[in-house]
């Protein structure tokens, strides 16, 4: 498939996902604007409060647990459109965003520690998106990162470098 197509059919998920969670507002008598785009070769859809002060954190839940839940719930509506296995991105009131700032801060400590004390580093146990940015920001700073244990107690493990032995 070329880029273009790829692209394309990214395009289409994010525009049926967009449908989808225009009759999930509807259903739950919200408002909000949404926005569709392609990045790191996945949709990526974003659901705003369409006006100021309105807040779609009901959507968003504690630590992102209803987020994570209509995310699942519209890559099926998705899936079930188009036959085929979606990796789209939800966000909704940009919690996405503020988080995953938040776990650079938290994987950039943890990368600091690894330095300054040669041993591996095990953070707290994350979602499968939270882990990713931590692997991110782990494999930008030059380390290893792998993940271990069983959801929903599955967290990241930063390696410290094996030093060459002469």
């Amino acid at each position: 498939m070329s880029d273009k197509e790829r692209i394309k059919q990214l395009e289409e998920e994010g525009d049926l996902a967009a449908d989808y969670l225009e009759e999930l507002l509807d259903i739950a008598d919200m408002e909000g604007d949404i926005e569709i785009d392609v990045e790191n070769d996945r949709a990526s859809v974003a659901v705003i409060a369409d006006r100021p002060g309105t807040s779609l954190s009901r959507l968003v839940g504690e630590e992102g647990e209803v987020l994570d839940a209509l995310q699942e719930l519209t890559r099926l509506a998705v899936q079930n459109s188009t036959g085929e296995r979606t990796r789209l991105m939800l966000d909704i009131d940009g919690y996405r965003v503020s988080r995953k700032a938040e776990l650079r801060g938290v994987a950039e400590e943890a990368i600091a520690r690894v330095r300054a004390h040669g041993e591996n580093v095990k953070l707290d146990p994350m979602n499968p998106f939270e882990r990713k940015v931590c692997h991110d920001v782990v494999a930008e700073a030059g380390l290893v990162s792998e993940s271990e244990g069983v959801e929903p107690s599955r967290c990241v493990v930063i390696l410290a470098p094996v030093e060459a032995s002469e």
